[in-house]
């Protein structure tokens, strides 16, 4: 249970930190697993195939920014966002 709780913070972290690259990669997937499932189907024109595959991605980009907002609210509530930007915010003692 821990080492499956050390893995999924893992994955968290990553994620937050490299947000625009995660929902890149899931569009990029989302358009060529829609192309070769499009493909795939007979008496469909070429047109309509790369449009469906358009659409199928834009829906997977449009729940992928959703978990990016969902990670980012995660950060936020927990803390976590405030820790990691501390190192760069001067302090008033500092001056």
């Amino acid at each position: 249970m821990a080492e499956a709780k050390r893995k999924f913070e893992s994955v968290r972290e990553w994620v937050a930190e490299h947000k625009l690259r995660t929902v890149g990669c899931l569009w990029l997937s989302g358009i060529a697993g829609s192309i070769a499932y499009n493909w795939s189907q007979p008496n469909m024109k070429t047109s309509v195939r790369i449009i469906h595959a358009r659409l199928h991605a834009q829906a997977l980009t449009l729940a992928a920014l959703a978990g990016a907002a969902v990670v980012e609210y995660y950060d936020h509530k927990t803390g976590t966002k405030a820790e990691r930007y501390a190192a760069y915010i001067p302090h008033k003692d500092a001056e």
